[in-house]
């Protein structure tokens, strides 16, 4: 008697063999940095944790290769797709409508998870992946067995918001009916990003709350040439992206420009995805002061930021796990538009004097920014305590709890049994 070889689906799958364990991870990755950094730092940590594992990330990044990753790790990157200021979508570079983008990337995520046929899924932020894309392969993946998880950082936005869009895309009932896990990469008594959803009793068990995930210095590669203002003391400013970050940067230029008592120099950090107008803009004035410096796109930021004193940046949550991670002082300019997740999370991390905020008086609606008090906030900022004085236990402890949680999935070097020993038990 022959086995079938097709599943539920109707897709064909490989005989099964024994093999190393094998990780998914999803990012949608429509804009910026944030989501590939967060994915590629759980990706690096696991096969540092568990080296006869393979992960693959399945991202729509368009600076994906710009990173470097472990060994185990490679990626497969789909058609990328633009969020733009009013919540609109559209095709990063293909000349084709929403619609037949996301059909083509759904369709690309689907044979990998087919041919690839990971133990282990994990989805980063999205329950169904962008308009839905990814809930075809999360329901094969979970027929065959596969470990569902979601990861989600410590704040995602307010309340309101997150029920109103999860109910809306139907992401509440995978949270109870697809997901296994539910990953948050932060502390409880930080924030509880699912709170304010509705049946929390339906998914309550299935939440860990892991900590933040802590960064290393990676190894530089050549050439390594930083500006000459990163032979001192300096300020780092990073707008992460930089696609939304232009007005930090002009905030922190004002100062300089109308504080020459400013002790500290700067480098400005400008990001892949700040447009080429503004940064010409801001070269120009960078470049009458001396106290400044820029450069456009650092994919090993980790670097810089090991090496400056103190950091001031827009406080999304890659760049906060940085300045955890190497213990910086800092001072987060959050951002309040498309959505609050930066404002909640540097109120909360201020609080906790984890960090000092200073609140962008145009994103609030006032016609303009007073250079001198972003002068008198960057003079206070080398003084101020590192965040390590806060002392909150386990604040750094995400990487390793995420791979002592999927010890039971991953630890073995041989997956299961293969088909037909499932059939003989079967029988």
């Amino acid at each position: 008697m022959s086995l079938s070889l097709i599943d539920e689906s109707g897709a064909r799958r490989a005989p099964g063999s024994p093999h190393a364990p094998r990780v998914l991870i999803y990012s949608h990755d429509t804009f910026g940095l944030g989501h590939i950094r967060r994915c590629r730092a759980i990706a690096n940590s696991l096969v540092a944790s568990y080296r006869h594992i393979s992960v693959i990330i399945v991202s729509g990044s368009s600076v994906i290769s710009s990173f470097q990753f472990g060994d185990g790790v490679d990626y497969v990157r789909i058609p990328g797709v633009e969020k733009h200021g009013d919540g609109r979508y559209s095709p990063h570079h293909l000349n084709l409508d929403l619609g037949d983008t996301l059909r083509l990337r759904a369709e690309i995520i689907k044979q990998v998870a087919l041919s690839f046929d990971p133990d282990v899924v994990i989805v980063d932020k999205e329950p169904l992946g962008l308009r839905g894309e990814l809930l075809p392969s999360l329901e094969i993946l979970r027929r065959r067995g596969a470990r569902i998880v979601l990861g989600l950082r410590d704040v995602l936005d307010e309340p309101a918001v997150v029920h109103d869009e999860w109910r809306q895309s139907g992401a509440l009932d995978a949270l109870a009916n697809v997901y296994d896990d539910i990953f948050v990469y932060g502390l409880e008594g930080i924030y509880n990003p699912l709170i304010g959803l509705p049946n929390q009793q339906l998914f309550a068990d299935k939440i860990r709350y892991t900590g933040y995930l802590k960064r290393a210095v990676p190894s530089p590669m050549p050439p390594y040439r930083h500006p000459r203002i990163t032979k001192g003391p300096f300020i780092l400013v990073t707008p992460g992206g930089g696609g939304d970050g232009a007005g930090v940067i002009d905030w922190v230029i004002s100062a300089y420009e109308s504080d020459q008592t400013i002790e500290l120099p700067a480098l400005i950090v400008f990001g892949p995805f700040m447009s080429r107008e503004k940064r010409k803009e801001f070269t120009d004035r960078i470049a009458r002061l001396p106290k400044l410096e820029s450069i456009g796109f650092e994919p090993r930021l980790e670097l810089l930021m090991n090496r400056a004193h103190c950091v001031v940046a827009m406080g999304g949550y890659n760049t906060f796990c940085e300045i955890l991670s190497f213990d910086k002082p800092a001072l987060i300019v959050p951002r309040v538009k498309p959505r609050l997740e930066q404002a909640i999370r540097a109120e909360r991390a201020d609080s906790l004097r984890l960090i000092d905020v200073l609140h962008d008086p145009v994103q609030n609606g006032e016609d303009q920014r007073d250079p001198l008090q972003m002068a008198r906030a960057l003079c206070a900022l080398p003084t101020r305590q590192p965040p390590s004085q806060a002392f909150l236990p386990n604040l750094l402890d995400g990487l390793p709890a995420i791979s002592r949680a999927l010890a039971d999935n991953l630890a073995s070097p041989v997956r299961g049994r293969t088909l037909a020993q499932n059939a003989m038990a079967a029988g």
